[in-house]
């Protein structure tokens, strides 16, 4: 089967990223989510445990990397947060790797929160980003159990801002109209990128 066509989804905090990517996956698109990979590299056994474990001391309980200790640790602190990001990055990208090679399908997605930030969009073939107003944004966000507006503030100034992430894209899925609204949105992206795909006459 040729190299599939690599849609890359991403969207702020609170843009309703992970259920846009359960839409595409409802339309039979295999996803790989750079969260769930993290997960895995973090858990007991994972590729990340050991070199996270070297080099922050402590953060590595009953054989798994305990997050909230690696997060109190580098946030707030960009030096730290490199420092793991240059440790984690390259494991997630060879998992991608891997995906990319046993999906066996012509079209898939990368749900890649920070897209834009690691310049990883250079790569994908389309772009999609979710995206909803900014009030609806932080109701979401700040509804999520042990938030707080510091938390919040953190995680933004980490990211690229919603309009420029709008005006990158190829695709945008809006959230905020419900979920039957943002799948038909899904439908016609896909359409389109498939259109795109045909052997034109």
């Amino acid at each position: 089967m040729p190299k599939p066509f690599v849609i890359g989804l991403t969207g702020s905090i609170g843009m309703g990223k992970s259920q846009t990517a359960k839409l595409f996956a409802a339309e039979g698109i295999p996803v790989h989510d750079s969260d769930a990979a993290v997960a895995r590299l973090y858990g007991k056994g994972g590729a990340a445990v050991e070199v996270i474990d070297r080099e922050f001391p402590g953060v590595v309980k009953d054989g798994a990397v305990d997050r909230a200790a690696l997060s109190a640790l580098v946030l707030g602190n960009p030096a730290a947060l490199g420092k793991l990001e240059a440790l984690v990055h390259p494991l997630v990208t060879a998992e991608r790797g891997k995906f990319a090679n046993d999906a066996n399908a012509p079209i898939i997605l990368f749900d890649i929160p920070l897209l834009f930030e690691t310049g990883l969009n250079a790569q994908m073939d389309a772009v999609v980003v979710a995206s909803a107003p900014e009030d609806v944004q932080r109701a979401r966000v700040m509804a999520r159990p042990g938030m707080t507006a510091e938390k919040f503030r953190s995680v933004l100034a980490r990211q690229m801002d919603d309009a420029q992430k709008r005006q990158q894209a190829h695709y945008v899925v809006m959230t905020d109209k419900g979920l039957d609204h943002a799948r038909e949105q899904v439908k016609m992206i896909l359409a389109d990128i498939r259109t795109k795909l045909s052997p034109h006459a």
